[in-house]
């Protein structure tokens, strides 16, 4: 199958690197992208849009013949949630990495300080330790040099869904920072982020304890995650 990988926030397709031969090495086909404007810190990224960054994964599956797997890390889940809206019979399975299917109206995320019209990585004492957890200081370091400025509207412009077609894709949420329980208490309680979930016919829970990023702390453990989750 193809398996497309859309970072999250201040990712490009270099991120996934660590994933990638795992995934080949069990006979996929791993497609790892670097959404418009970040490629570099001197890409164009004056007025793109959430809507852009949807745009541009749905205009790249067009383009692949057989089965396709959406994978999102963080950010990149809202992003995966609203291809699958769009195209809910081209997707096979949507993987949502320490993320989730981002609701109807709701932002990815308004908390994250603005500098000069767009979001750069925040100091690491934005994040709590638990989000850093597994990432040592040449990791660390690595993710700084390498960090694009996310667009400000990529965060903050609301998510819209319009198919309900969407419920019928299979989702597997790979949660890291949170455990399943936590998250089934969630969609129980009716947390908006979870507001999704309850909705999708066919949810599958694995827990891959360690921080935020994944695919850098546990990269194989990862990328085994993913295959058995879609086999």
């Amino acid at each position: 199958m193809h398996i497309v990988l859309v970072p999250g926030f201040w990712l490009g397709g270099w991120s996934w690197a660590p994933v990638t031969a795992a995934v080949e090495a069990a006979g996929h086909t791993p497609h790892p992208l670097s959404l418009p404007g970040m490629d570099s810190v001197d890409s164009d990224r004056a007025g793109i849009t959430l809507d852009d960054h949807i745009r541009f994964v749905e205009e790249y599956i067009t383009a692949l013949d057989g089965d396709i797997v959406l994978v999102g890390h963080s950010g990149g889940g809202s992003v995966i949630h609203a291809v699958v809206d769009r195209h809910p019979n081209r997707i096979r399975h949507a993987v949502y990495v320490d993320s989730g299917p981002t609701p109807d109206g709701m932002e990815i995320n308004a908390n994250i300080p603005e500098v000069n019209g767009e979001l750069p990585l925040p100091a690491w004492d934005f994040f709590d330790d638990l989000e850093l957890t597994g990432l040592d200081d040449a990791d660390l370091a690595n993710f700084r040099a390498r960090a694009v400025p996310t667009p400000t509207r990529v965060a903050r412009d609301p998510q819209v869904l319009t198919n309900e077609a969407r419920y019928e894709v299979p989702v597997t949420v790979i949660t890291c920072t949170y455990s399943a329980e936590e998250l089934r208490r969630g969609m129980g309680a009716g947390v908006p982020y979870f507001a999704e979930l309850p909705r999708i016919h066919e949810v599958g829970i694995v827990e891959l304890p360690t921080g935020h990023w994944p695919q850098f702390s546990r990269p194989r453990d990862l990328a085994n995650v993913i295959v058995a989750a879609i086999r």
